[in-house]
């Protein structure tokens, strides 16, 4: 009964998220947009780092939404297409199945040709090699990156989602697009040499960051091209870069962010990504002796994340704020490595509890909840994307598990 009782919200859930994200055109605004502000753009502080920053975390860290006001636009993210057509590309499977709940296969496939195409049209203009940014400046701590600086993390998950759009299109295209992304991987990125055959890629092909999690999903795209093409350069160096984050993971299972001395943190959603890309490394390449370090990481998410088996942590050691993206990472983590079966009760629970607390009325979901207040903005990537991937992954699974 409560399983019944949970996939009626989850259909019903996801149903109203997807009706708001057509309408909207899959289009919206994000956390880090601030500078697109055409008021602060129109001003001498756009040309110095301090001011930059200053201005992002105040669109990114107040609950109240002034991007009307200062007149930021709702615009298209590179990333947030890209999971929005991994998320089409789980309803084509799951209506070829007989189940037309979320659309027919025309309906789907034309979303995907729609969503595919998009992408390759937003491609980031002046590489060699099909790779995205975001829409937006971007300023840190460590430095600043103008608007469609391509990036390891965005080119990671469109490419793989054009590879996921090729299975059901057989478009060319969307296959050539794809495999021109691995070649971006290789020859943009920046390697930072820890030992003679152990490296991590940069985020982008400005700086020579050492990011753990990003590292690992230029390593992961890397051994879905080799599928494709039996590619040896893009066997060992996604082999190598995997290597080299594992030797990173510490005893107990865990991973910081990255090597920077500011980057010494543990947190929900990042490590996901890292188990995530590992579990497709090993796969792609047949790389088993990568799976122990796997299970070990496994197990220190499952336990150090998640509150009595459901609220998700942001820190390892600090539950505030609740960030949309962590749900939506577990679910993702659980299914592309074929643990959910494993792990269906901490599935269920952790989706049935950001259903009844992360959710606005309208259908789409906060972006954080935080211990005295919480931002309901409705952001198009970080959450309603991340989302909208989760849910069809989770209702693939447990409605289709005959699929795969």
């Amino acid at each position: 009964m409560e399983v019944n009782k949970l996939k009626y919200k989850v259909d019903r859930s996801f149903l109203k998220l997807k009706t708001y994200c057509e309408k909207q055109k899959f289009k919206g605004w994000d956390p880090y947009d601030g500078l697109n502000s055409k008021l602060f753009q129109a001003t001498p502080l756009r040309k110095w780092s301090f001011p930059r920053l200053a201005w992002i975390q105040l669109f990114k860290r107040n609950p109240i939404n002034l991007r009307s006001l200062l007149l930021v636009p709702k615009q298209y993210n590179a990333k947030g297409v890209g999971l929005f057509l991994a998320g089409y590309c789980n309803l084509h499977k799951i209506a070829e199945s007989g189940n037309f709940a979320y659309g027919t296969k025309a309906e789907i496939l034309e979303q995907i040709n729609f969503l595919a195409e998009l992408l390759i049209e937003m491609k980031t203009s002046g590489y060699s090699c099909a790779c995205w940014g975001y829409n937006f400046d971007w300023q840190n701590r460590e430095f600043y990156r103008p608007r469609y600086t391509p990036t390891v993390v965005a080119t990671s998950f469109c490419g793989e989602a054009l590879f996921n759009a090729y299975e059901i299109t057989k478009n060319k295209s969307h296959l050539n697009c794809a495999l021109s992304s691995c070649d971006f991987i290789t020859n943009d990125l920046n390697r930072t040499v820890i030992d003679d055959d152990q490296f991590i890629f940069s985020y982008s092909p400005l700086d020579h960051s050492r990011v753990y999690n990003a590292s690992l999903l230029g390593a992961k795209l890397l051994s879905i091209g080799y599928k494709y093409t039996n590619n040896k350069i893009w066997y060992n160096l996604s082999k190598q870069a995997t290597q080299t984050i594992i030797n990173k993971q510490e005893d107990d299972g865990s991973w910081i962010y990255g090597e920077h001395k500011v980057q010494n943190w543990k947190d929900n959603f990042h490590t996901g990504f890292n188990l995530e890309c590992i579990w497709k490394v090993s796969k792609n390449l047949k790389e088993n002796s990568f799976i122990s370090s796997f299970n070990k990481g496994l197990t220190y998410y499952l336990n150090n994340f998640f509150v009595d088996k459901k609220i998700p942590k942001y820190y390892h050691n600090k539950t505030y704020p609740i960030d949309i993206h962590s749900p939506a990472q577990l679910i993702t983590t659980l299914y592309q490595t074929n643990e959910i079966r494993n792990h269906k009760d901490i599935a269920h629970n952790v989706l049935k509890w950001t259903i009844e607390n992360m959710r606005n009325s309208n259908g789409t979901f906060k972006y954080q909840l935080k211990y005295f207040f919480s931002s309901k903005i409705p952001y198009m990537r970080w959450a309603q994307a991340w989302m909208f991937r989760s849910f069809t992954e989770y209702i693939k699974f447990f409605t289709c598990e005959n699929l795969d």
